[in-house]
């Protein structure tokens, strides 16, 4: 999809959420549920449309790590972090996904195949440590597990 496009479809959920009180965090969402990420050219619709600059539009952006600025992969791995799954082996599943992928948390494997992400607490504390694939929860995940779901 072409930065015009992008910009028109920006423009019409800005004008659809405008008038909530606090809009910018639903607009953001808004359009990163229809595009996956937040495309550059959606910043200066963003910011026009809410009487803001660029910069503050940009701010809000990289302040909340759940926006993405890149494209996600097309699986989305989001492993918890949160001291219930850490206290019984949570450690343990981020490092073997880490090098299973190649990958960090924030980033996508180079094939654009899969994205990982941390979370902090996915309400599965009596069966962690847990994790997510395409937001689908699963329970107790070992590097075994892991892998299954993986393969």
């Amino acid at each position: 999809m072409g930065d015009g496009a992008v910009a028109e479809t920006a423009r019409e959920i800005v004008e659809r959420l405008v008038a909530l009180e606090g809009p910018l965090l639903p607009i953001l969402h808004a359009v990163q549920d229809q595009f996956g990420y937040l495309p550059p050219a959606c910043v200066p619709v963003i910011a026009k449309g809410l009487n803001l600059s660029r910069a503050e539009v940009q701010g809000v952006i990289s302040f909340y790590p759940l926006f993405r600025t890149q494209p996600p992969g097309r699986r989305i791995v989001a492993i918890c972090r949160a001291e219930a799954c850490q206290a019984v082996g949570g450690a343990a599943l981020e490092a073997h996904a880490q090098s299973a992928l190649g990958i960090g948390f924030g980033e996508t494997s180079a094939d654009g195949e899969v994205t990982l992400e941390p979370v902090f607490c996915l309400g599965n504390c009596a069966c962690a440590p847990s994790m997510t694939v395409d937001g689908v929860l699963h329970a107790r995940v070992d590097a075994k597990r892991f892998d299954e779901l993986m393969g």
